[in-house]
């Protein structure tokens, strides 16, 4: 199984719409990848987190194999990238891991 992480870095400035990654973002990416996505997670740093923690909000991607989640975002990652704008303006950080466990 391999988690592709998107990590939003806690920048000055910056805006987050918790409400729309939740109810929009997420279940757009789920549907359109459909079985290629096995499931997903969410993280929202909680409102009495310190000042200076380095994220504010993460999505991870749970894909059986490299080649699902590529099949799942081939014809979809520019839908995927083009509604950012609507949640944010952080640019994230995205990483793929194998899930050993």
């Amino acid at each position: 199984m391999i988690k592709y992480s998107v990590l939003y870095p806690n920048i000055k400035n910056g805006t987050f719409d918790h409400a729309y990654y939740r109810d929009v973002h997420l279940p757009l990416i789920k549907s359109r990848m459909g079985a290629f996505c096995h499931s997903y997670a969410i993280d929202k740093i909680p409102g009495n987190a310190p000042a200076d923690a380095p994220f504010i909000a993460a999505c991870h991607i749970y894909c059986k194999s490299m080649e699902d989640f590529e099949q799942g975002m081939k014809d979809n990652a520019a839908d995927f990238v083009a509604d950012v704008a609507n949640f944010t303006n952080i640019e994230p950080v995205k990483m793929i891991f194998e899930v050993v466990i």
